[in-house]
This record gives C-alpha cells, structure tokens and sequence, in this order.
C-alpha cells in the first residue's frame, strides 16, 4: 500500500538522489493545475521530496501549459524537445521528451486527467525505489470506478487492460500476468534503467515498456504499489478501440523480435470504424465510416542518442 511510506521518511531516505515528477499533458487545463499544485505544496515545499517538476506540453490546443506553468510546473514543448527529430505523435513520445528534458535520477510519471488527485500517487511510486535498491522499477495499481449517465460502476474502468492487454500478457508473457493493471499511467523508474529502453508511440508505450523491461532487467527488479483509487477522464469506445489497435501493433514488434510471428507479413495500420452520424432523416445511412492509423513508431533509448550525439562530428 502506498501508504506504508510517508514523503518525510522517503525525503530523508533520498541519500543526495534527486528525483523528478513528469507529467504528459494534452489538452488537460481542467485538471493539470490541480495535480502541479497539489505535488508543489505537499512534496517540494513541505517536504523537500521532489527536487523538478515537469510538464509536458503534447501539442495542447487550450490552456494546459499556462495553467501548469502557473500551479508551479516547469512546462517544456514535446516538439521543442524532439526538434530535429522525426515527429512522432501520442503519449509515448511525450513521456520520452519529459524524460530527456527532466535530470532526476529516479523519474516518476504521472497521467494529467486525474481528478481528486493526492500525493501519495507519487510518494507511493517513489517508496520501493528509495527503499529496496534492487528494484528498477514501479507500477501503479488502484480501483478504476467507471462514471456513466446511469451510475457508477466500481471495477468498470480498465475495458482495454481486461479485454485486450491482460490476454495478451497471459498468452505470451505470462510473467507479467500478476501486474494488476499493466496499462496504467503511473509509474516509476530509476533514469539507468528508464534510459536503456525505447519509447513507443501512441498508447502502446505501456505495454512496451513491461515487457522490454521484464527482458532487460528480469521480474524479481519490477514491483508494484497499491495506489487505492484512480478518478479520471475515460475515453469513449471508438478512442479505446484506437487505443487497442495500437497496443496490438506493439505486441505483435515485440513478438517478431522474439521470432514468433513473420516479420515479412506485417498486420494492416488501418483501423475502420463506424460512428454513427445523427442522420435521423436516412436510418439506414446513419453510419460514418472513420479511418484511424493505429501503426507505432519508437524512440530509441535515450542514452543510445546520447551517445551518437556525442560521437559525431563537430
């Protein structure tokens, strides 16, 4: 439970270790001022835990960077940090900049949507990698109650972990079986480890990130933390169908790595929908076809950058 640790105790057990929060923002104004300031106020200013505090800002079209700027977040561009780059889009892009723009020597991340957010999302994170040095990294789990227009239901959240995610890990890692909720937000990690993996792009960077770990650093150095209860913005179906369509092109990378399936047959990149389109005057022709490409890119680890950077040629 995340409660086990308290921010002093992990505050006195940082040793000189400076660590940092990133948060990944797209169009979050609603909510990421809430979380900067709450994370300011309880962990960087009563308690002297979090040393940098970083949004960021994932081609926002509303206010989210100067809100965050304003609840006391340093706020960097994903596009500043990738330039020169090839753009890439989604979360795990965003995730890979605030890593490379961040100098903690344990990252913490944290999702910008959630509501009602408390700090012990962090403090939770960061207990077993300032506790147990043989843990790289840290996964949060908690309760996902689903809000809808009829009432609440308490596990309802999570439709893509259990439909999608929780099979596939079960069929061909089956290791990683235990992690309660393998798609979450929250994690952690020691920037060693963080560095040596590559960033996916879109909503297959999760499941990338487990399974290349898992194989770079073995299950016994991966834990995870009761976080209690997750409050957030959900996605409509048509977003989590997207959403599975990448974590599928992700797995199906990682299995051609492996040589099980035929890398010279890759799947289609194309995922057709049908939304309906209001259209009462024609009930037969209510139907929108939509078109999403779901295929992934990666970033590569960052320290293999480092190093081709720090190799050429002045």
């Amino acid at each position: 439970m995340a409660d086990q640790w308290t921010a002093r105790q992990l505050a006195h057990a940082k040793r000189g270790r400076r660590i940092s929060v990133v948060i990944p923002a797209r169009d979050e104004e609603a909510t990421v001022g809430a979380i900067v300031a709450a994370i300011r106020a309880c962990l960087v200013e009563q308690v002297a835990l979090v040393d940098e505090l970083v949004v960021v800002d994932s081609r926002s079209s509303d206010r989210t960077a100067s809100v965050a700027a304003a609840a006391g977040a340093r706020v960097i561009s994903q596009d500043e940090m990738t330039r020169g780059l090839p753009r890439l889009d989604g979360k795990g892009d965003a995730l890979w900049a605030g890593l490379a723009g961040s100098d903690g020597d344990i990252v913490a991340f944290i999702d910008a949507d959630l509501r009602e957010f408390q700090p012990h999302f962090v403090t939770g994170l960061l207990g077993p990698l300032l506790t147990d040095p043989s843990i790289a990294f840290v996964k949060g789990f908690y309760h996902r109650p689903l809000v809808g227009s009829t009432g609440v239901e308490v596990e309802g959240g999570g439709r893509v972990t259990e439909l999608v995610a929780r099979p596939l890990f079960n069929l061909f890692w089956p290791e990683l079986a235990g992690f309660v909720q393998p798609l979450a937000g929250e994690y952690a990690g020691r920037r060693d480890v963080l560095e040596r993996v590559p960033f996916v792009s879109g909503y297959g960077v999760e499941t990338a990130m487990l399974i290349d770990l898992l194989e770079m650093c073995g299950l016994d150095a991966l834990a995870q933390v009761d976080l209690g209860e997750r409050l957030h913005r959900h996605q409509d179906t048509e977003a989590l169908g997207r959403m599975s369509g990448q974590i599928l092109h992700t797995v199906w990378q990682r299995l051609c790595r492996r040589g099980l399936v035929d890398e010279t047959e890759p799947p289609g990149n194309l995922l057709v929908q049908f939304r309906r389109d209001g259209n009462t005057a024609l009930p037969n022709l209510d139907r929108e076809i939509v078109v999403s490409d779901v295929s992934v890119r990666e970033r590569p680890p960052l320290v293999e950058l480092r190093e081709s950077l720090r190799g050429a040629p002045v």
